[in-house]
């Protein structure tokens, strides 16, 4: 018995990894057959389903291997919370402009700002725009690079890190590193500098990144490097997180306590 024609159009939409159009083909055929629509305007309606179906997997797939450790956007930072960061030049960089220019972002400001928040929003905007994208605490950071080295894959990891378009450091500045840590910190941002941008998140002003690195000479050259291309994020202010916390205190507080219950 000789395959029908809709097993082997099965076959065929699997072999060429069109699951989009294998899924809808029959639903949407019904549609523009009721509607009167011909075979091109039928063939382009599938194949824009799959191209928008493709994209929606290739994003999920970017932010999957960027291992964000949560998904944020900026459309749910408050920016009315931090009156000194300038929301305009924020929203500018969503557009990633600065990632194909090879510039880097430091957002600088004590703990609880929402550094981190702006960073994971930068870097979800990259992954929608088809950039690959990478995010670590310096801390993580700096152990993975420690313990390639001992078990002689250093330069493979290094060269991942130097792939991506955009790489985020989160938290530089809440561990102290050792020297061999800071001197391969170092290496990773040296061989990005030019070559991919980078956004880095900080608590110290940079005066005091010296206490981080622990030499004068090696930070002084990252800083170098970092701030040739640069925007500068300041974030200080109250601690959007500790205001958070204290107003859903107060919504506690405020709530009347349950009625009793009567027992029959």
């Amino acid at each position: 018995m000789t395959d029908t024609p809709q097993i082997l159009l099965v076959h065929h939409l699997k072999a060429l990894k069109l699951p989009t159009f294998l899924r809808e083909y029959d639903k949407v055929a019904q549609l523009c057959a009721a509607e009167g629509v011909d075979h091109p305007r039928y063939l382009m309606r599938l194949t824009e389903l799959e191209m928008i179906d493709r994209e929606r997997r290739m994003v999920e797939r970017r932010i999957k291997a960027a291992k964000f450790p949560t998904v944020k956007s900026l459309d749910s930072f408050d920016f009315l919370a931090l009156p000194t960061l300038n929301k305009m030049a924020v929203l500018e960089l969503v557009r990633c402009d600065y990632i194909e220019r090879r510039e880097n972002i430091i957002a600088v400001g004590n703990s609880g700002t929402g550094k981190s928040h702006i960073a994971l929003g930068l870097g979800l905007a990259a992954c929608q725009k088809g950039l690959s994208v990478g995010f670590i605490t310096a801390a993580a950071l700096v152990h993975e690079l420690l313990e390639a080295r001992d078990e002689k894959r250093l330069l493979r990891l290094q060269r991942q890190l130097a792939g991506y378009k955009l790489l985020i450091i989160d938290e530089l500045g809440y561990v102290p590193l050792s020297p061999t840590g800071a001197e391969l910190l170092f290496e990773v941002f040296s061989q990005r500098y030019e070559r991919g941008s980078t956004i880095v998140t900080s608590n110290l002003p940079f005066d005091e990144w010296t206490s981080v690195f622990g030499s004068e000479r090696l930070t002084g050259a990252l800083l170098d490097r970092l701030t040739h291309h640069v925007h500068i994020l300041e974030m200080n202010g109250d601690s959007y997180r500790l205001a958070q916390s204290k107003s859903r205190l107060r919504r506690t507080k405020s709530k009347p306590p349950p009625a009793p219950t009567t027992e029959e």
